[in-house]
């Protein structure tokens, strides 16, 4: 579906925001697949016993793998456990921030916040910053001007993503946030999704990450070696990538605009072991529709509502099939995007630049 297309402004303070405004686009009503409130509550239900076991197993890998990877440093040995621990620490712990920030993973309070902050920090991301950010761009979801979690603007950046394979740029943005927050100042977009009350602990806990990078740097200096990093730090770079990978599969090459998770958002069906590290946030239609269901009941969810959405994806190739071409054309494009095909007795259409309209 080619169309005109003027380039947009992806910031948070930009034109795009006030239009997004003016459009009706900002805080909106969302199209919501009917569940009987019986099976949605039932399926919102929030246990502690699930997340405790992933969590336990995940920490046991990382201890596996990490041994391994101490015991064979020197020699090529270590390089296949610190390829599993760096998966582990660095985008396993991504689905689990995730989770955690929405408080549904565990029952248990204590225990949602503690696997957040470890799993923030093992992902380069500022607990409450982010907190905040992905709750903004669950409000808004690809709504340009709105939405500061949209991973490729059009036109797409292949330097942008090459870097984010690796986590390159979160890297560097990192080191320029936290020097800014500890300092005690934000930007003007951070201003616009944090709350006031809260900008001391963005403050404090920039400076505590800051304390912890700075001890891991100084621990390697000590020691003479690399391996302090390779264990803490170093594996959000190095272990990153499959993050991305499952990242780019969520909304990138879909619409923009829409106030209809079915047209901004991919399901797509996965192995157990992908599942697991993700933590089933491969059924993301499902999740940001329904954003308080927990990630071990989504399946269900899916179950639920599959007749009233686009057919799932059978696997990431498939997905990854129609995302490439997209972001391919997008390049020359950036007007194009891939209309989801939805049942007929819920269809909605879409006008040029993504805008839903009920039918």
């Amino acid at each position: 579906m080619a169309t005109a297309f003027t380039k947009r402004d992806y910031s948070l303070i930009g034109p795009e925001a006030a239009r997004a405004a003016e459009k009706g686009l900002v805080s909106a009503k969302w199209h919501g697949c009917e569940v009987p409130r019986k099976e949605l509550k039932e399926l919102m239900k929030r246990e502690d016993a699930p997340a405790i076991r992933d969590t336990l197993i995940w920490f046991a890998a990382l201890a596996v793998s990490g041994a391994g990877g101490v015991y064979f440093w020197g020699s090529a040995w270590c390089v296949p456990f610190f390829f599993v621990y760096g998966v582990l620490y660095g985008s396993a712990s991504n689905s689990r921030w995730h989770e955690c920030s929405h408080g549904t993973a565990f029952k248990t309070r204590w225990l949602n916040d503690g696997v957040y902050y470890i799993a923030c920090f093992m992902t380069l991301y500022e607990p409450t910053v982010r907190r905040w950010m992905h709750a903004r761009h669950h409000t808004d979801t690809i709504i340009v001007g709105r939405d500061p979690e949209i991973v490729a603007p059009r036109p797409p950046s292949f330097l942008n993503l090459f870097l984010d394979l690796f986590a390159l740029k979160a890297g560097f943005q990192l080191i320029g946030s936290l020097s800014r927050h500890a300092a005690g100042r934000l930007t003007e977009e951070e201003k616009t999704y944090i709350p006031e009350m809260e900008w001391n602990k963005v403050f404090v806990q920039a400076r505590i990450f800051l304390a912890l990078f700075v001890a891991v740097i100084a621990t390697c200096v000590l020691t003479g070696s690399l391996l302090p990093a390779m264990l803490v730090g170093l594996p959000s770079l190095y272990g990153a990538w499959l993050s991305l990978v499952f990242g780019i599969s969520q909304h990138v090459g879909l619409a923009e605009d829409v106030l209809d998770h079915r047209l901004n958002s991919r399901t797509i069906h996965m192995n157990p072991v992908f599942r697991f590290i993700y933590w089933n946030m491969n059924y993301h239609l499902e999740h940001h529709m329904y954003p308080m269901v927990p990630y071990h009941a989504l399946p269900a969810l899916h179950e639920a509502i599959k007749n009233q959405c686009p057919a799932p994806y059978p696997n990431l190739f498939a997905a990854y099939r129609e995302i490439v071409p997209t972001v391919l054309r997008q390049r020359r494009d950036p007007g194009y995007f891939v209309r989801r095909e939805l049942p007929s007795r819920t269809a909605a259409a879409v006008e040029p630049d993504g805008a839903a309209l009920a039918t």
